[in-house]
Formats: C-alpha cells, structure tokens, sequence
C-alpha cells in the first residue's frame, strides 16, 4: 500500500528539509562569525582601556610639559608639508627619524585601541577624523598655553597616518574578532539580491 502524498509530491518521507531555527538578522552576525567568549571580550576592552590610559598620560609628557630652553627655537607651523620638508633635509638621519617616527608611532594607539574600546569608531574616515580631531586640540593647546612648544599642522598630518596604519595593520581584525558586525533589516534584502545573481 503506497502512502498517500500531497500535492507537491513530499510525503512524511520526502518531507521538507528541516532548516532549523532562524537567526535573528539582528543578533546575527553579517559573516556568520560568532563573538568571542564573553570573559575574552572583558578581559580584552580592560587591557585595551588600561593601555588607553598610559597612552593618555605619555601623550600628556610628551606634548604638554613645558620646555623653555626650546622656546626660541620653535615657531607654528600652518603649511603642510613644510616641517616634513624640513625633517627629510636634516643631514643627521637619526634625527629624521626620530621627528617623523615619533609622530608616526603617536598615532598608532588610536588605531589599535579605539576600534576595540568603542567598534562604532570602526572605519578608515572615522578613524583618521577622531585622531585628527583629538591631536588638532593638542596642537592648539600647544601652540597657546604650552612654554617651548608650537603648532605644527604636520605632527596633525603624521600623528593620523599613525592612526591608520595602526587600524589597518592590527586594530581592525582585533576589533572585528571581538564585536563581530551584526545583521540588519537591510541584510536580508542585500543577500536576497547577491543570491539571485
């Protein structure tokens, strides 16, 4: 005795394959990466904030402290390019690098550490606006209230591709490993269409 099917032909046999539970396309992650442990994601944004911290106090010595045996020998800076220019003409390399170095390396924590504290600063354009922002108050304060110290556009300049070269290099993937992006409503209709195509 043949047991009896539906109209489109799936018996109890044949039936439709079980899918299982659907995510919720706003808990789900976009590339079906799940977030790690929870105790690994607090351990993580602790030493991240802990190392935000130090960064705040070096940043604050090293471009905040008076120097007034250096009072005579600085000037702002509002062209850019110009102290760079002046940097790559020194004869001793040494220095060279230690003026464009420096002011590369200053700018790497952001790019490593904010992403992981705050993933809504994740994004090149975001990064690279937040450290601008953030050294252009620096040099400001430099440049009116600071003994010895000036306003130098180009330390903005390198402090940011610091910045970026820290985000790409490390602080993205870190990030991303730790708050994976999640799914919207708008997902559905994005892989819906990638689908079809």
């Amino acid at each position: 005795m043949k047991q009896a099917r539906g109209k489109s032909g799936k018996g109890a046999e044949g039936g439709t394959e079980d899918k299982g539970p659907r995510e919720d396309a706003g808990t789900a992650p976009v590339n079906g990466k799940a977030p790690a442990p929870m105790f690994l994601r607090v351990l993580v944004m602790l030493l991240a904030f802990g190392l935000m911290v130090g960064f705040a106090v070096v940043l604050a010595r090293l471009t905040l402290e008076p120097s007034a045996s250096s009072e005579a020998l600085t000037h702002n800076n509002l062209s850019p390019g110009s102290s760079i220019r002046d940097y790559l003409a020194r004869p001793a390399f040494r220095d060279t690098v230690k003026q464009l170095g420096g002011n590369l390396l200053l700018g790497v924590p952001f790019g490593l550490l904010l992403p992981v504290l705050a993933p809504r600063t994740r994004g090149l354009l975001r990064i690279a606006f937040l450290t601008a922002f953030v050294m252009l108050l620096v040099e400001l304060t430099q440049g009116a209230f600071v003994t010895g110290r000036a306003f130098d556009v180009d330390d903005v300049l390198l402090n940011t591709s610091g910045a970026l070269a820290g985000y790409l290099l490390l602080g993205r993937r870190v990030s991303r490993a730790l708050h994976p992006r999640r799914a919207h409503w708008w997902h559905r209709f994005t892989r819906r269409s990638t689908a079809e195509s």
